[in-house]
């Protein structure tokens, strides 16, 4: 397989849910379209941001079938799909369904409760998830903070290069840029190494990085565009001004109690993706209006995602 190297913003969006906390699929329609419209060019779906740990296997299955839906003959727009990491089983099983919909990628994290015990078993445990669609991209994903495995990524790329045709490269969301820039230039760049830090973009791009993944292309992909702009033309007091405005923006996260707080920025640009699931912590309605009071502060209306006709 020959593998590709994804370029722009991918999001990775929020799983839409009603009010009771069910599956709001007939939303996913329409948030393909204000991706598409703010130049985002695919999704990574159930995910950290998709919740695609608190959802059920056959909710997994549900949410890659709207997805697959939505984008049907839009070729351009990569949707990759995360199985989780835990039951490897399941994964297998959601993988053979990701190739039945015919999407792009699928992406695997490491196991947390049963951890490998090296980096060679987790490439032994990829391996196992990947052979059973030869045909698909698969990309780790690594996200030591949530995971608790961290494990240098150049040495996965060591114990998996040549064994895993169809191992595409990695979703790096860390922040040990010697690790990352050894990932980069591993075989002259042989794998797609997509950024996963949405407020450390620009050290990232410095480096050498072409795709990202991340929340906040959700809902102010326009600022992102303008930073990896500004960062072309070598225009660096612009490039770090805007990813300064993307820091401001993220810390509203940390203040209103983390990654939920993304949903409410969602609502902010007209796309209700309902609340997050337990055991994460939503705003209360009190919260949610300081919170739009901070948000009007950063003069996010200038930066956020829009829908265009």
């Amino acid at each position: 397989m020959k593998i590709a190297h994804l370029q722009g913003l991918i999001a990775a969006p929020f799983t839409p849910m009603h009010s009771n906390g069910s599956l709001h699929l007939e939303l996913i329609e329409e948030y393909y379209h204000l991706l598409k419209s703010n130049g985002v060019t695919g999704a990574f779906i159930c995910g950290s941001t998709g919740e695609g740990v608190s959802l059920t296997h056959t909710e997994k299955r549900a949410v890659a079938q709207a997805w697959a839906n939505a984008t049907l003959g839009d070729p351009d727009f990569k949707v990759m799909l995360f199985l989780g990491g835990t039951s490897i089983a399941d994964c297998k099983e959601l993988a053979l369904y990701a190739q039945e919909l015919g999407l792009y990628a699928i992406s695997f994290t490491s196991p947390f409760y049963f951890k490998p015990s090296s980096v060679e078993k987790l490439a032994e445990v990829c391996q196992e998830v990947a052979s059973v669609v030869p045909e698909m991209h698969f990309y780790y994903y690594h996200i030591p903070v949530l995971t608790g495995v961290n494990f240098a990524m150049y040495d996965l790329l060591k114990a998996i290069d040549g064994k895993v045709p169809n191992f595409a490269g990695i979703k790096y969301t860390h922040e040990d840029f010697m690790d990352y820039q050894s990932c980069l230039e591993f075989q002259s760049r042989k794998y797609d190494m997509l950024w996963g830090r949405d407020e450390n973009m620009l050290a990232a791009l410095s480096l050498g990085a072409k795709g990202a993944v991340g929340s906040t292309f959700n809902y102010a992909a326009p600022l992102y565009h303008d930073l990896i702009e500004a960062f072309d033309k070598n225009d660096l007091p612009k490039a770090r001004a805007l990813q300064m405005q993307s820091i401001e923006m993220i810390r509203l996260l940390g203040k209103y109690g983390g990654i939920a707080t993304g949903k409410a920025y969602m609502k902010l640009v007209d796309l209700d993706c309902g609340m997050f699931r337990l055991p994460v912590r939503n705003m209360t309605d009190t919260q949610f209006e300081l919170f739009k009071k901070d948000v009007e502060a950063l003069n996010f209306s200038v930066f956020c995602s829009k829908m265009h006709a």
